[in-house]
């Protein structure tokens, strides 16, 4: 999988956390559309694909710059065919592609638009700043029936997301903590939602990225299947 992104330091790069992302949603049944909000590069609605979880993607972000690269790599992976890359903001697209959505995964901003950080660039930013909100509520329009969400976010912040999810109707049905090391506290949560009642909250086993200062197996081989090869 060839990932293009931008070559300046200043602006977001892809990580580890939408392999992560894109692993988890993976543990779901097959999706034949699946939406990726704030998509960037399309990191990981390529990896949806690449881990054969969904037939079809359609990439949605407000940044001009990004969706160019993410029309490349859909290009560059031979999927062109298999995506639709969308320029905007997500609640008023979201509201346009209403119910289309088997499938539904978002890196979203990680702050909310008051936090007390300022991200060196403009470019990071706009990718890491931004309503949380919003892109819970785009996720519940774009599902149809039985719809499956999927979000990567700081532990931390796990009351603020479950808090948005809750007010538009989504109910957390499955959930993950990623931990750096196993004597550390956990750094990410991967949560997937449904429109559904509350309960049957399937807590899975902890992800521990390192051992040593090798990679966990679990990672190492989620990084292999993706075969990613970044290019600047």
């Amino acid at each position: 999988m060839l990932i293009e992104q931008p070559a300046d330091r200043n602006s977001y790069r892809v990580n580890i956390d939408s392999l992560l992302l894109a692993g988890f949603a993976a543990a779901g049944k097959h999706a034949d559309h699946a939406f990726d909000l704030g998509a960037g590069v399309g990191a990981v609605g390529l990896s949806l694909m690449q881990f054969n979880v969904a037939s079809h993607v359609t990439f949605i972000d407000i940044s001009p710059d990004t969706t160019i690269l993410a029309t490349r790599n859909a290009e560059h992976n031979g999927w062109a065919a298999r995506s639709r890359i969308l320029e905007g903001d997500v609640q008023k697209l979201a509201l346009l592609h209403k119910g289309e959505a088997d499938l539904i995964v978002t890196n979203p901003p990680f702050y909310e638009p008051n936090a007390s950080v300022t991200p060196r660039s403009e470019r990071l930013t706009q990718a890491r700043i931004g309503d949380l909100g919003a892109f819970l509520g785009a996720a519940r329009q774009l599902g149809g029936k039985g719809a499956r969400s999927c979000y990567v976010y700081p532990a931390q912040y796990l009351s603020v997301l479950l808090g948005y999810a809750r007010e538009q109707g989504l109910e957390p049905k499955r959930m993950r903590f990623v931990h750096s090391r196993a004597n550390t506290e956990a750094r990410l949560v991967l949560v997937e939602c449904k429109a559904a009642k509350p309960g049957g909250l399937v807590i899975e086993p902890p992800l521990v990225e390192w051992e040593g200062e090798a990679r966990a197996e679990e990672v190492r081989v989620l990084i292999e299947e993706a075969r990613l090869l970044p290019r600047k």
